[in-house]
């Protein structure tokens, strides 16, 4: 249950890919030992030369491969020497040998990288300057490691398509593209649709859409993950901020149950795009197309102040009021809605609350299923990346909406006390809300909010800190990225000060300590781990991209 941190780069666990193994076999492996610039290294069976680099921290240059796709050796850059074989060898399809010694910095080596890094330039244009990609371009960091020379070209360069619209998301720059084919591999591979394939021969290749097809697959942002340079950009990012100025903070996608792990991108409180992180229990190295923008609903429709009837408050004045509301309605008719869009924390910390109080009328919300848009791979129907962990916290005698809709329209209760947006009540119910006492805690505004008694401004998955858990029930950290606007504050600390209000002292309200406690009271949560802390770290600091 416990949350798998990202990998370093040089540590990688391989992938396994069509026509080579690169990993162990079920059960205990078989191991291979070989030399590597001299050290002895012991690796499982079929893991290639490259990744068994890897394990000894040594770096070997590449563009085409990557440890998620297969390996198709186009791009020549990870050549090394292998005693005994006639010519160099790319060490990304190359499976270890026993007693195979490899040199991966001998001068025949170098001096080969030096020249195909020279090929691969020939006709690329020199646009960093105003390249989407600058800063985490691969092609720029291998021209620092292994080349930095001029070019000795004088003739014109190979021109080819710009701005071509490929699909509804992104845009490609044909003159940039080195060929790799990632690309065509991550829509054939992870998205499961030939939407990407190369056309012409020689210096005329280029990359382009196969016929009849559009680059509209659910997975296809993936491909500007993998594009080594500047050739794929997304339409929703480009131009929109140099990336070496955004700092980047590891969460989990908030749209759906499977929880992919991500980075967020941001930089001035403002949040520029959503990246996905490796877990290979999880989402492996990849992410949807609909999980990346969910960070736009962060700052819209934002409440920022309270509102008391609908007018602006003070949050002293509201949360005097919340109570008192709360606490005229008598215990046994007064319920607690819980949201599959909060964390573990919020959800936890509002039922204890509620125990507490003698409430027993518990709900829980979240958004409708979306059957249409679940697949075999990463998108799951259930839209709500915490609804396992509501249901846990809930127990077994929480209540779904539609018994809230019947219970407000029957009277059963006259006091909710209601956490996050999402909470599906028909026009029925909505019409008999205005004759119960509502305190209502929500980021965003929505039907609900002029339908209320109280309306509390709280903060979102992007800026709390916190642990959602999956549809698989995996436990994984959530970080806060940004600040809340306004007065928002998070849903743990509302809680703990209208409880106060009403006489129950809620000892801490930050999320290690909350989690603590829950991890103590719910024994689901017994062996999950709520996950080392991690600073925002600039990406022209952070190593982990280009």
């Amino acid at each position: 249950m416990s949350e798998i941190p990202k990998s370093p780069p040089t540590t990688s666990a391989p992938t396994a890919a069509p026509g080579i193994a690169t990993g162990a076999t079920a059960g205990t492996p078989e191991l291979v030992t070989l030399k590597i610039d001299g050290r002895s290294v012991q690796v499982p069976k079929g893991t290639n030369v490259l990744e068994a680099a890897r394990t000894i921290g040594t770096s070997i240059s590449y563009f085409c491969y990557h440890p998620g796709l297969s390996s198709p050796a186009v791009c020549r850059q990870c050549l090394v020497e292998v005693k005994g074989q006639p010519k160099l060898q790319p060490s990304c399809y190359t499976p270890v040998a026993e007693g195979m010694d490899v040199l991966t910095e001998s001068e025949k080596v170098v001096t080969a990288r030096a020249q195909m890094l020279e090929f691969t330039l020939v006709n690329h244009p020199v646009d960093c300057p105003i390249c989407d990609k600058a800063g985490e371009c691969t092609l720029q960091k291998m021209y620092q490691e292994w080349d930095g020379s001029p070019s000795r070209v004088d003739t014109g360069k190979v021109h080819k398509p710009k701005v071509v619209d490929l699909g509804p998301e992104i845009v490609l720059d044909a003159e940039r593209c080195i060929l790799c084919t990632r690309c065509i591999r991550v829509c054939d591979e992870v998205g499961h649709e030939h939407q990407l394939e190369m056309a012409f021969r020689g210096d005329r290749e280029q990359l382009t859409v196969a016929p009849g097809k559009r680059l509209d697959n659910p997975y296809s942002l993936n491909t500007v993950d993998v594009c080594p340079v500047g050739a794929l950009t997304a339409k929703d990012f480009r131009f929109a901020m140099r990336a070496w100025e955004l700092f980047t903070t590891p969460s989990v996608c908030a749209g759906c149950a499977t929880g992919c792990n991500d980075e967020v991108h941001h930089a001035h409180g403002k949040i520029y795009r959503l990246v996905p992180r490796e877990n290979q229990d999880v989402n492996k190295f990849w992410m949807c197309d609909e999980g990346r923008f969910t960070y736009k609903e962060v700052g819209v429709h934002r409440v920022a102040a309270p509102r008391i009837g609908g007018e602006t408050t003070s949050m002293d004045k509201a949360l005097a009021y919340a109570a008192e509301r709360l606490a005229g309605v008598p215990k046994e008719l007064v319920g607690v809605v819980l949201n599959a869009q909060a964390t573990n924390e919020d959800n936890f910390l509002l039922a204890k609350v509620a125990a507490e109080l003698g409430i027993t009328h518990v709900y829980l919300a979240g958004r409708p299923p979306r059957p249409e848009r679940a697949d075999d791979i990463l998108r799951s129907a259930d839209v709500n990346p915490n609804t396992a962990g509501a249901r846990i916290l809930g127990g077994a005698k929480a209540k779904g909406t539609q018994q809230l809709n019947a219970d407000i329209i029957s009277g059963a209760v006259r006091g909710l006390w209601i956490l996050g947006d999402h909470v599906a009540l028909d026009d029925e119910a909505l019409a008999a809300l205005s004759k119960l006492e509502v305190v209502y805690q929500s980021p965003h505004d929505n039907f609900l909010s002029d339908k209320v008694s109280v309306l509390l401004p709280a903060a979102t998955w992007a800026e709390v800190d916190g642990t959602f858990t999956n549809g698989k029930g995996i436990v994984q950290r959530i970080r806060a990225a940004v600040e809340p606007p306004g007065e928002a504050r998070s849903h743990r600390e509302l809680i703990a000060l209208i409880a106060k209000r009403l006489g129950v002292t809620v000892a801490a309200t930050n999320a290690k300590a909350v989690f603590a406690d829950m991890k103590k009271s719910v024994p689901e949560f017994a062996g999950a781990s709520f996950g080392r802390e991690y600073l925002p770290v600039q990406l022209r600091f952070a190593g982990s991209r280009g």
